[in-house]
């Protein structure tokens, strides 16, 4: 369901290969909501959580490195929405997840694919836009 597009890649290779893994969990997280026949999801989400906090910040590093080495002018604010992210993942809270593992897959997925989408189509196009000016 949750895949990376055509109109999601930048042009940036190494930006584009991290953001199709990105939407790779978006979509485990997807498929483990419709998942009938896991009754216990507590581990599998754990596991999905503490996955997208790892690779955002490995991601968001590697994105941060690059916009400051072309000397890209929006790299703070794409920082804040960055650690703006991170905040949010962090929120996730175990004992949440264990009361209620459906609403928070759901809060999950719904956050994973509107985020993705609007930060990549809003943000990470004009890193490329700005590089192919330089």
């Amino acid at each position: 369901m949750y895949e990376m597009k055509p109109e999601y890649y930048t042009g940036i290779d190494f930006i584009d290969e991290e953001h199709t893994r990105l939407f790779a969990i978006a979509d485990e997280a997807y498929e483990l909501l419709k998942n009938q026949f896991i009754p216990d999801k507590y581990d599998y989400i754990m596991n999905l959580i503490e996955e997208l906090k790892d690779y955002t910040k490995y991601h968001f590093q590697h994105e941060e490195e690059y916009m400051n080495s072309i000397g890209y002018k929006k790299v703070l604010s794409h920082k804040v929405a960055h650690d703006d992210f991170i905040q949010k993942i962090n929120e996730f809270d175990p004992d949440k997840v264990d009361k209620n593992p459906k609403d928070t897959l759901l809060e999950l997925v719904d956050f994973l694919a509107t985020w993705l989408v609007l930060h990549i189509s809003k943000a990470d196009k004009l890193i490329a836009e700005y590089k192919n000016t330089i």
